[in-house]
């Protein structure tokens, strides 16, 4: 099938190398000259494991890159809009990149397309879509909501192995040729579930809002749980093994950042005022979440006592999360920005993401080679993003590079007693 997805970020470039991967001829688009010129050359802007290799083994093949999204609106059949949605100032979707996209589609529709939502968009998205683009052709097209449920990280996987392909869709043929795409993925009988276009859209809010929810549970356990001497780890694992909750996103920590779920929260909320009605739950996971990335900065103070000035401490982590080199959101960064306002020196080193956080504060803080050059002479070391490689480090080694042996543990990598045993003062998450 002939394809065409406009916006090579996360979400596009993912979708376009899985599509191709599985013999489908995929053209994406992006507007950013210097990224199509990069990717031309099998070059990936972004880190993704399998990401890379995907685009190498397709790219002048299956998989080919542009900036004139007209053209390759007219060769495809099927269109995805993959165009960032980012977060307004009033909490909701900005929605002028999909809207000024989907009148560039339009003026190459030569024949009926279907045009496919990828973006993350509220209810009403596909409504806009479609009278922007019914009011510049008079060739026929259908609309479709096709949420994604990617995580990055792991975004390859979750394309290529789907839990489920959401549709939303109000014309039978639309849907068929949607269902034709998306059936190789689907072969170990995860369903394709198709539904109105309305609840499609609701549905990713939804998922994300409920995922975040457990996240900001499990670390408003963790707190209580400093507070009367147990052991969170323990009652995750209790709460956890019960199979209407589950252990998937319960795991306390600094607080959930990234892309997704922080705008996605605040538009669903700003969707539900806009028709009168309070997502207090929602709202109380957004607030929760406030919370706690000060969680660890107030241990962080306590221990150093009246100031932090010329302080060296080091920080594991800037990414929000474990492979993935995006700060957007990210903990890390609260915690970089606080020591600094405090007069602290900082030395950080994150596996991916030291050119994301370069672009953010750059000469502000040292960027260190690999993790135990951070720790040289360190007063304290934060660590803030759970990468494999933090996990097993040379404990004597630390204690030897080591100013003073201080741990902030904001992932819970670590053993509280084993770290005591060792030598280390240790802080944890919900752990004593």
């Amino acid at each position: 099938m002939k394809v065409a997805v406009i916006g090579t970020g996360y979400v596009g470039l993912v979708a376009g190398a899985c599509l191709a991967e599985t013999g489908n001829e995929v053209v994406c688009v992006d507007i950013d000259s210097e990224r199509i010129a990069l990717l031309k050359r099998g070059e990936v802007p972004i880190y993704e494991p399998g990401l890379k290799d995907l685009v190498e083994r397709n790219i002048d093949k299956r998989l080919s890159f542009t900036t004139d999204t007209v053209e390759a609106v007219r060769r495809s059949l099927v269109v995805f809009m993959a165009v960032q949605t980012p977060m307004d100032n009033d909490g909701s979707a900005d929605l002028h990149h999909l809207l000024e996209a989907a009148a560039t589609v339009a003026r190459g529709i030569n024949g009926y397309k279907v045009v496919v939502d990828k973006s993350t968009v509220p209810v009403g998205t596909a409504a806009q879509v479609k009278r922007v683009i019914a009011g510049l052709t008079e060739h026929e097209f259908d609309v479709v909501s096709n949420p994604e449920f990617l995580k990055e990280g792991a975004a390859v996987d979750d394309f290529m192995k789907p839990d489920r392909v959401v549709i939303g869709c109000d014309s039978p043929q639309a849907e068929a040729i949607i269902k034709d795409l998306y059936e190789p993925f689907v072969r170990t009988g995860h369903p394709m579930i198709t539904m109105k276009v309305a609840s499609a859209e609701l549905t990713k809010y939804a998922a994300n809002a409920f995922l975040a929810t457990k996240i900001s549970f499990i670390n408003e356990i963790a707190r209580l749980c400093e507070l009367v001497g147990a052991d969170i780890g323990e009652v995750r694992q209790g709460i956890g093994t019960d199979n209407r909750i589950g252990s998937a996103f319960m795991h306390p920590g600094m607080g959930f950042g990234g892309s997704c779920f922080p705008k996605d929260l605040r538009a669903l909320l700003h969707t539900a005022q806009s028709n009168n009605l309070e997502l207090k739950v929602v709202r109380a996971a957004v607030e929760a979440n406030e919370r706690q990335k000060g969680f660890m900065l107030d241990k962080i103070s306590a221990h150093f006592g009246d100031t932090l000035k010329d302080r060296h401490i080091a920080l594991w982590g800037l990414a929000f999360k474990a492979n993935t080199d995006d700060v957007r959101e990210s903990p890390a960064l609260d915690v970089v920005r606080f020591l600094l306002d405090a007069g602290a020196d900082v030395t950080a080193y994150d596996p991916q993401a030291m050119d994301s956080a370069r672009r953010i504060f750059r000469d502000g803080i040292r960027y260190a080679s690999d993790c135990y050059d951070a720790l040289k002479k360190a007063d304290g070391l934060v660590v803030a993003t759970e990468w494999n490689e933090f996990r097993r480090p040379d404990f004597d080694q630390m204690l030897e590079l080591m100013g003073s042996p201080v741990i902030f543990d904001g992932r819970n990598l670590f053993d509280p007693e084993r770290m005591r045993e060792r030598g280390f003062k240790y802080y944890g998450v919900g752990r004593i």
